[in-house]
C-alpha cells in the first residue's frame, strides 16, 4: 500500500501567511509605481507639447518672422506641419512675447477659449492624446485629458488635466480637475507641470 504524500494543514497555513505578507509588502510599492507612471506620462506629454510650441516658433523665426498688418491689427502666423497657427504678438510692456502658438483663428490672447486649447493639442503634437473640453464627454473614459481655459499671470492659458490621475469622488468638475495637469501659457510660450 502506497503512503499518500501531501501537505499538512499547518504547512498550508504557513504558506498562505507567507504569501500574504509578501503581498502586503509588495502592494504599496506597486501603487507607488502606478502613481509614478502617471507622473511620468504627464511630464512626457507636457515635454512634447513644449517642444512642439517652440518648434512652431522656430519655424516662424526661420521664415523671417512674417507679419501681416501693423499696429493693433498686426497678425503673425505660421504653417506648422500643415496647420496654420496664429501666433502671439508682443506688447510694449513685455508681458507677451512674439511668435508662440495661440489658436487656429485670428484672436487676441485674452479671447482664446477651451476649444482653442483643444485645437492646439490636436494640431501641435504629431500623435496627440484624446482631449476634450466637455466635462460630460470627459467622463466616458474615451479621453485622456480634460481641457480648460484659465487665467494665469493676468493672461489666458490652457490647462490640460490628466484624467487617469483624477480623484473618483466629488462632483463632476472637481473630479476631473483633481489630478495631475500641465499649463500652457502662450504669452511667453511656457509649459508648467502641476503634480498633485
Amino acid at each position: 500500500m502506497k503512503k499518500q504524500v501531501g501537505f499538512s494543514l499547518v504547512e498550508l497555513v504557513i504558506v498562505i501567511i507567507v504569501v500574504g505578507l509578501l503581498a502586503v509588502a509588495a502592494l504599496p510599492r506597486f501603487l507607488n509605481v502606478t502613481d509614478e507612471a502617471k507622473k511620468a506620462s504627464i511630464q512626457g506629454v507636457a515635454g512634447g507639447y513644449a517642444t512642439a510650441a517652440l518648434s512652431a516658433r522656430a519655424q516662424w523665426e526661420a521664415y523671417g518672422r512674417p507679419t501681416e498688418g501693423s499696429g493693433a491689427s498686426r497678425v503673425q502666423k505660421v504653417n506648422y506641419d500643415g496647420t496654420e497657427f496664429y501666433l502671439t504678438v508682443a506688447t510694449t510692456d513685455g508681458k507677451i512675447s512674439d511668435g508662440y502658438p495661440l489658436s487656429l483663428s485670428d484672436k487676441k490672447i485674452s479671447a482664446i477659449d477651451s476649444s482653442d486649447c483643444v485645437d492646439l493639442m490636436q494640431n501641435l503634437l504629431q500623435n496627440p492624446p484624446l482631449v476634450t473640453s466637455n466635462s460630460t464627454e470627459a467622463q466616458t473614459g474615451k479621453y485622456l485629458f480634460y481641457v480648460t481655459k484659465e487665467t494665469a499671470d493676468a493672461q489666458s492659458a490652457c490647462r490640460y488635466y490628466q484624467l487617469a490621475s483624477a480623484n473618483a469622488q466629488g462632483d463632476v468638475v472637481s473630479n476631473l480637475t483633481s489630478g495631475h495637469s500641465f499649463i500652457y501659457k502662450p504669452a511667453k510660450g511656457q509649459v508648467e507641470v502641476v503634480l498633485n
